[in-house]
């Protein structure tokens, strides 16, 4: 895999001066018309471009294919078997949760708001100590398909439904919005398509990935995870090249003191109207990484894919790594284009100013379709593509997962025999019909998250049941006297409370807090509620397999 990068760095030193002038401004092309205004669109694609793109959808469904011929049966579409290798399972993780939404977010939030975002790294370590040395032992000692099978045999059936179903909606809205973002930032905005071309791309994205997704299972979604993780690297790293090659080095776009395109960020306030500090990136952050790795289908479903825990805490650590390298490269990426378009501002199509977040949200896809030489610009598409399929396929698959194991083989009283092909066949189907739903619902998304730039966008959609879905995992391996009604009646009030805070601006017409505390206001509300409810309502010790092992 390292081979991509190779070639793309190859290319871009081998590039002849007339690509590079572009850049320059020789050729300076004409200012495109703005997106959505039903103008004539100039696309700047060339066939060579296409071809990269074409030959990439091809070799992602080629992988599908050739783990569909050799798909043994549920266990190995779901898990991949259990023995998968602790690298190529840690950077599907790391893909599946750095997804488009992130590669154009951060970038953006940069240029648009300031660095003081990338105090959340910080979070990492502290999460990785706590998840893989508290959580995934628990994990690792119950060999199940479904994460939320542990809460049902702690608290019974009502909390694992309550689970699952929580899992999912969060699920089905973090696919819509990338699908959304995907196809509205990315594809119709570099093709300057009008905006009513939204819904039938995003139909397109989500096609071929449920098509790959559903044929290969856990396995074509890892190997697509790990080449889509080197194109990713590939693409920011090449605009990174191009923009220090024209500039004359990296000290020409190297942020010296606070751009007066940044907003005022009090480093340490413990304001929670502040939209963004210090305080609150590392502590939003941390909650995240310990909620999302300890509760969501798709993370724990990697650990139960390894063959230990030793295995398995790699996986998460290879995960924290990756996102840590990635976040930077994109932060130095934003820092590249706000350097670029500050001093050659000329550049800038007509209607789009760095000091406002819906340009700021572009400028990336902006710069690729304008000022990578030809054939280059189809790879980096490639790679905004790939970081949405990477995270889309993993959510399908591991929605696939929740649904068959907790609901429908859940109440049948003669579930399909393992390995049989009815088993292989309602799994395959039961992952068409996820990814149509989410390719619906993101054709409707748009219509409750404008006004943010993406990263508020992401956090008030997606973060709302993060902290609630983790607390019931909580509340079953560290909490000994809970209760299903404690438990549910907390994560409730969790759920509320978020969607409260997080729509706050539609429902109430103001905005309550900052999007950095939403996910830490949940959960401090949904134990404050599940812990003392749970021993009211106690009434003595449980001697189930969840209890003798904790």
């Amino acid at each position: 895999m390292y081979s991509i990068l190779g070639i793309v760095l190859i290319a871009v030193l081998s590039c002849p001066p007339a690509c590079l002038a572009q850049v320059a401004g020789a050729s300076q092309p004409e200012a495109p018309s703005v997106v959505g205004t039903g103008q004539s669109a100039r696309h700047f694609l060339t066939s060579l471009d296409w071809t990269v793109i074409l030959l990439y959808a091809i070799g992602m469904l080629a992988i599908g294919l050739y783990y569909h011929l050799r798909m043994k049966d549920a266990e190995d579409y779901l898990l991949g078997g259990r023995n998968m290798p602790s690298r190529s399972v840690g950077l599907s993780l790391f893909a599946t949760l750095f997804s488009t939404i992130t590669y154009l977010a951060l970038p953006g939030e940069i240029i648009d708001k300031g660095p003081v975002i990338l105090w959340s790294m910080v979070s990492i370590p502290i999460a990785y100590v706590v998840v893989g040395y508290l959580l995934i032992p628990k994990f690792m000692q119950l060999r199940v398909t479904s994460a939320y099978e542990i809460l049902e045999s702690r608290l019974g059936l009502s909390v694992r439904l309550m689970g699952s179903t929580i899992f999912l909606v969060t699920r089905m809205l973090w696919m819509a919005l990338i699908i959304e973002i995907t196809a509205e930032k990315i594809i119709v905005a570099m093709l300057e398509l009008d905006s009513s071309w939204t819904p039938w791309v995003a139909a397109g994205i989500g096609v071929i990935t449920v098509i790959y997704t559903s044929m290969g299972g856990l396995r074509a979604v890892v190997l697509t995870d790990v080449i889509q993780t080197f194109i990713l690297f590939a693409g920011a790293l090449l605009a990174i090249i191009l923009v220090t090659v024209h500039m004359g080095g990296v000290g020409e776009w190297w942020p010296r003191q606070w751009s007066p395109n940044w907003d005022s960020q009090p480093f340490f306030s413990l304001d929670p109207k502040q939209r963004v500090t210090v305080v609150g990136s590392i502590v939003y952050m941390t909650v995240w990484w310990i909620a999302t790795a300890g509760s969501d289908q798709m993370a724990i479903q990697r650990y139960l894919a390894t063959r230990d825990v030793k295995t398995a805490r790699r996986v998460f650590l290879i995960t924290g790594v990756s996102n840590i390298c990635v976040t930077f490269l994109l932060a130095a990426l934003g820092f590249a284009l706000l350097g670029f378009f500050t001093r050659n501002p000329q550049y800038l199509a007509a209607g789009m100013d760095l000091n406002t977040q819906k340009t700021a949200d572009i400028v990336f896809p902006y710069f690729i379709i304008r000022f990578i030489p030809p054939g280059i610009t189809g790879l980096v598409l490639a790679g905004l593509l790939a970081a949405a399929m990477s995270s889309l396929s993993s959510g399908v698959n591991s929605s696939c997962s929740v649904i068959a194991s907790d609901f429908v083989n859940r109440f049948r009283s003669q579930p399909p025999a393992p390995g049989s092909r009815q088993e292989m066949r309602e799994t395959r189907l039961v992952s068409w019909i996820t990814g149509g739903v989410a390719v619906l619902l993101s054709m409707l998304i748009g219509f409750i998250t404008q006004g943010q730039n993406i990263m508020e966008q992401t956090v008030r959609t997606n973060h709302v049941f993060v902290g609630p879905l983790f607390c019931l995992f909580f509340m079953a391996l560290f909490v000994r006297y809970a209760t299903p009604i404690g438990t549910a009646v907390g994560a409730i009030a969790g759920c509320v409370v978020g969607a409260l805070l997080a729509f706050s601006t539609a429902i109430f017409g103001t905005q309550a807090i900052s999007f950095q505390w939403i996910s830490v206001v949940t959960v401090v509300v949904n134990l404050a509620i599940a812990i003392p409810l749970s021993y009211v309502t106690y009434r003595g010790g449980r001697s189930n397999l969840a209890d003798e092992q904790m």
